[in-house]
């Protein structure tokens, strides 16, 4: 029997979504919560890895085992063991056809800046901009440059692992919004590269704030190498919020 879970997460104090060897991980606590109900090892498929410090509305996974009690049971069964920060929404059976990871379509990010310095209440989902004065609409011009079919290899970064992803990327919105002090960068796409996301959020801060001209971004797309222009913007500003299949 396949199941496929949606969570979502308070990221700031795990080291991410992928299973490490010390532990402190959301598939970590998945996995061990997976072990106590079935009384056996479960393995998790995920949708994707976020970052450490990175959060997600919705985050998808699958995994496999036999349960013979209703959905709902299990649904409950799952979230009553888990940390606080991790939650489990929502439980459905699936075909076995159904992977979390290949079915994946593309995805939706939003990244969140503050001008100023962000509310307690808030601080720990934004990037707090200070008292700089900020350019948006140089963002949003320069967002307009990573729209497309790329090679986005200048707004990768290594991974630690050495596994290196497919650098070409669908992606068919970049969106820089603001209202008051907040502003955020709405992008969904294909795929996106280890960092990718917070790359792109750190760059265009960057011409935001008059370090760089928008057609900047530009060049250092069509360079397709990572420089030291390429700036990755604090991970607890991001947030995955959706996924399609």
């Amino acid at each position: 029997m396949r199941w496929r879970g949606k969570c979502a997460y308070d990221g700031t104090n795990f080291f991410g979504w992928q299973s490490q060897s010390g532990g402190n991980t959301i598939q970590d606590f998945l996995e061990a919560r997976l072990h106590v109900i079935f009384k056996q090892p479960v393995r998790v498929h995920s949708s994707g890895r976020t970052d450490s410090g990175v959060h997600a509305k919705e985050h998808v996974f699958h995994f496999d085992a036999d349960w013979v009690h209703s959905t709902p049971e299990l649904l409950r069964a799952l979230r009553c063991g888990l940390p606080a920060g991790i939650q489990v929404y929502d439980i459905k059976r699936v075909s076995d056809k159904f992977h979390a990871r290949y079915s994946t379509k593309g995805k939706r990010y939003v990244y969140r800046f503050h001008r100023g310095y962000a509310p307690p209440m808030e601080s720990r989902y934004t990037h707090s901009i200070g008292d700089r004065p900020v350019d948006v609409k140089a963002m949003q011009e320069a967002a307009k440059y990573l729209v497309g079919e790329h090679d986005f290899s200048a707004f990768g970064a290594a991974r630690e692992d050495n596994v290196k992803d497919n650098p070409n990327k669908n992606i068919w919105r970049v969106d820089i919004l603001a209202r008051g002090s907040k502003i955020r960068l709405i992008t969904e796409g294909s795929g996106y590269l280890y960092k990718m996301v917070r790359s792109m959020a750190g760059t265009l801060l960057e011409v935001g704030l008059g370090k760089m001209e928008p057609t900047r971004v530009k060049e250092i797309l069509d360079s397709r190498v990572r420089s030291r222009l390429v700036v990755t913007a604090p991970s607890k500003g991001l947030c995955l919020e959706k996924v399609y299949y």
